[in-house]
């Protein structure tokens, strides 16, 4: 028998029902909301309930009454006649061992769970294809902690039975990517022991060097620190190794850092281990990919739509261009009146569109022809040999922001292709059983506001709603969940909701959350996430441990 905290409390005005109830305890007991508590049922069963609400509440039937006892306000008096005070939980139903839900007995027993009581009741016991996702801490007396390892069906958060993961947070407290990738680390993990399981990861680094160390062992702050991080991995059952098999891409500067926030020691390093490239965009190869410069840009009239298939179909003088600088000369000459070309264009959307093109291309070291010389390389061409367990990070976190939209739509287009088997004559390519993309600041691409013509977005909708089918899965991040596309949210089969502000928790898509959870989000500590997953019974606030790859100091 467990520890009896308190007894099921049934009046006229709060009743039980078969989705919650309310049971009295005492005064001084620390109860947290998300701790799980169980009660005898009928039929020799067992309910389950997850603390939400906890009041407290004395015999007093007033506020003048309890100002005029303490001597008409003095903070110093002492009451005649001590107050009867208690506190009171309501909870949620969340099983039975008998699947049995009618409404809780008064009077029945409340007491806390034991470890594996608490695993059944959640959901967590006896999990297929298991993923470590964070672990629970229960019950704040020091002899009634429990410490719980989280684990998730990996076909609810892979595929194929749920696939696509959304974490949202205040920037730096939320630890957004720091959770994503411990869950990518745990995913990689089960696939290095069970060969049988067929995923690789394509990352986008889009803050200074965040993820641009990521086979490397993390540098902590003390031997303390170290030890007690370990001792965490191993109890979640993680290796203690950083990420295997990584590659990096950097966008081609001549000086080789140019464009990334790397230092150059450690780029050479990298390409002495032969995991640096440099990724770059040729004429003949990536001219098809023009659509992605104008992502962001509203085409109600589609013009730039038509220019791009006039340039893409080798129409007028723009077939057996020899490079990007031709390709802009050519451009330049449809913006003079009377340069002919297809009459349905204006001259106008021409010095539109060579604008932005302009904007993006002229003078950029990255548009130029690849060299055969093992740095230089293309992501599409990349990609389209990507092998199980790789990790291909992709850095754009020092270009603009239309170039990073043209660098990720490049990327997410190549592996749906890829996904869908439109290389499968070219040599060496073997694609993986599923690809699971990372992308912080997702608002960047799939807003609310984003155009309808963006083909980046057409994209990120496709994965959402298609993607499990054809094994791409999408990780993504964003400070506001509520900003973001609703077709990618409500395609998205886990949520992880970390630290964010009341004004977030007040819109729309938290209205399933409980108003005590909703509170818990703007205070959660960093390295505290809630989380919401088909598997589990309830939402559940899991804690993760620190990376264990190297994290370079801001």
């Amino acid at each position: 028998m467990g520890k009896v905290i308190g007894k099921v409390i049934a009046t006229e005005k709060n009743p039980s029902t078969i989705d919650d109830f309310y049971f009295w305890t005492k005064q001084d007991l620390i109860l947290n909301p998300f701790d799980v508590v169980k009660v005898g049922h009928i039929q020799h069963s067992v309910s389950y309930g997850v603390v939400q609400e906890i009041s407290h509440i004395t015999d007093t039937a007033n506020f003048l009454s309890d100002y005029v006892s303490n001597d008409f306000g003095n903070v110093e008096a002492t009451e005649n006649t001590r107050r009867i005070g208690m506190n009171y939980v309501k909870a949620q139903v969340i099983g039975n061992t008998e699947n049995i839900y009618i409404p809780l007995i008064n009077n029945q027993k409340v007491e806390l769970a034991n470890e594996s009581e608490v695993a059944e009741a959640l959901g967590l016991n006896n999990v297929k294809n298991p993923v470590t996702c964070g672990y629970l801490q229960m019950y704040s007396g020091e002899k009634d902690r429990i410490t719980l390892p989280v684990q998730m069906d990996s076909r609810f958060l892979i595929g194929p039975e749920g696939a696509h993961l959304n974490i949202s947070g205040i920037s730096g407290l939320a630890a957004k990517t720091s959770y994503a990738m411990f869950l990518l680390k745990a995913i990689q993990d089960k696939c290095l022991k069970n060969n049988d399981d067929d995923v690789a990861f394509v990352l986008f680094n889009v803050k200074g060097k965040d993820l641009l160390a990521l086979d490397e062992p993390n540098e902590f702050e003390s031997e303390k620190e170290k030890k007690e991080t370990y001792d965490l991995y191993n109890h979640l059952g993680l290796s203690t190794e950083p990420f295997k098999k990584v590659q990096y891409y950097y966008p081609y500067a001549s000086n080789k850092i140019g464009n990334t926030y790397l230092h150059k020691e450690a780029y050479n390093y990298q390409k002495s281990q032969g995991k640096a490239h440099l990724y770059k965009y040729s004429y003949e190869e990536d001219k098809d990919n023009l659509d992605l410069m104008f992502a962001s840009m509203d085409d109600p009239q589609q013009t730039m739509d038509s220019i791009i298939n006039y340039i893409i179909n080798n129409q007028g003088t723009f077939g057996g261009l020899d490079g990007w600088d031709d390709f802009l000369d050519e451009v330049q000459k449809y913006c003079k009146a009377g340069s002919g070309g297809d009459k349905e264009i204006t001259v106008n959307s021409w010095r539109k569109f060579n604008r932005i093109v302009r904007k993006s291309i002229y003078r950029n070291e990255i548009f130029d022809s690849v060299r055969d010389n093992g740095e230089e390389v293309r992501i599409g061409e990349a990609l389209k040999h990507i092998k199980k367990n790789e990790v291909h990070v992709i850095d754009i976190a020092r270009l603009n922001e239309e170039m990073q939209g043209f660098v990720f739509g490049d990327a997410i287009r190549t592996i749906y292709d890829l996904q869908l088997g439109q290389y499968t004559d070219d040599k060496d390519v073997n694609p993986p059983k599923k690809i699971v993309i990372f992308i912080d600041e997702l608002n960047k691409y799939a807003s609310s506001d984003t155009p309808k013509s963006s083909p980046i977005l057409r994209q990120i909708l496709d994965i959402a709603e298609r993607g499990r089918s054809l094994g791409i899965i999408l990780f993504s991040a964003e400070q506001f969940r509520s900003a973001i596309h609703n077709r990618v949210t409500g395609n998205c089969s886990t949520h992880a909701y970390g630290r964010t502000n009341a004004i977030e928790i007040a819109k729309s898509d938290y209205k399933f959350v409980p108003s005590v959870y909703k509170n818990m989000m703007t205070r959660l500590k960093q390295g505290e996430y809630i989380v919401q997953n088909p598997v589990f019974t309830s939402l559940l606030n899991i804690k993760f441990p620190k990376p264990i790859y190297k994290q370079y100091k801001q």
